[in-house]
């Protein structure tokens, strides 16, 4: 039996990380790259023309970046690409703005090749890239400083359950569903279940967007447990 390869779109307006990124992920079984981009609105045309399930966008690019490229990429309804950010630094000042446009996680340039098919697999599979240790601290700090500029929220977290609070605060821990069943004592598929009606609720599109929401609505305290 045969699996369609994960397809995946590389931009970075640097050669060497483009062609480094390459060589890595091909060598990767299930995992194909498909083309690679220069800048945003290059990577916005390969999109549209290879139809790739993941792109690796890097945030710094001349003309078009990776923010409003991603923004772009993701404000369809019906985009299908996922996109996973690429950044020198854990705490980029920019990675913050890129979740909040629809990126699903960021991805540190020194990764290794285990860790980055870790990333592009978690990512096309519909999950959100969010290690406890770095993505939280990112979120709760950008969530901070930028606070007045916010854009209004679509949802209200009055609408939700308290288990589906819960739920929203384990996500933007950065637990997967199947660590939130093991930890609730639930069925996968009921965490799954959760997690579908708190995106449709709140009006969001990801886990991601789910998490940063809980940060910056205040349900998830950065140094602390949650608060309903």
């Amino acid at each position: 039996m045969t699996t369609t390869p994960i397809r995946v779109l590389i931009a970075d307006d640097q050669m060497m990380v483009r062609q480094g990124f390459t060589v890595l992920l091909d060598a990767e079984p299930g995992i194909e790259v498909v083309g690679q981009a220069v800048d945003g609105l290059d990577a916005l045309a390969k999109v549209a023309d290879l139809a790739p399930d993941v792109v690796l966008m890097d945030i710094r690019m001349p003309g078009l970046g990776g923010i409003e490229a991603t923004r772009r990429l993701t404000a369809s309804p019906d985009a299908a690409a996922k996109v996973l950010v690429l950044t020198t630094f854990d705490l980029d000042e920019y990675v913050y703005e890129a979740l909040r446009a629809g990126a699903s996680g960021f991805l540190l340039k020194d990764a290794s090749a285990a860790e980055l098919a870790h990333a592009v697999r978690v990512v096309a599979g519909g999950e959100a890239l969010l290690a406890p240790a770095v993505t939280k601290r990112l979120i709760a700090e950008f969530s901070r400083v930028t606070r007045s500029a916010r854009a209004p929220l679509k949802g209200r977290a009055g609408d939700l359950t308290e288990r589906e609070t819960e739920v929203l605060a384990l996500i933007a821990q950065g637990l997967s569903n199947a660590e939130i069943a093991e930890r609730l004592v639930v069925a996968e598929q009921t965490v799954k279940t959760h997690v579908s009606r708190i995106l449709v609720k709140l009006g969001l599109r990801d886990r991601t967007q789910a998490a940063v929401h809980a940060f910056e609505t205040g349900l998830v305290r950065p140094a602390g447990p949650w608060t309903p």
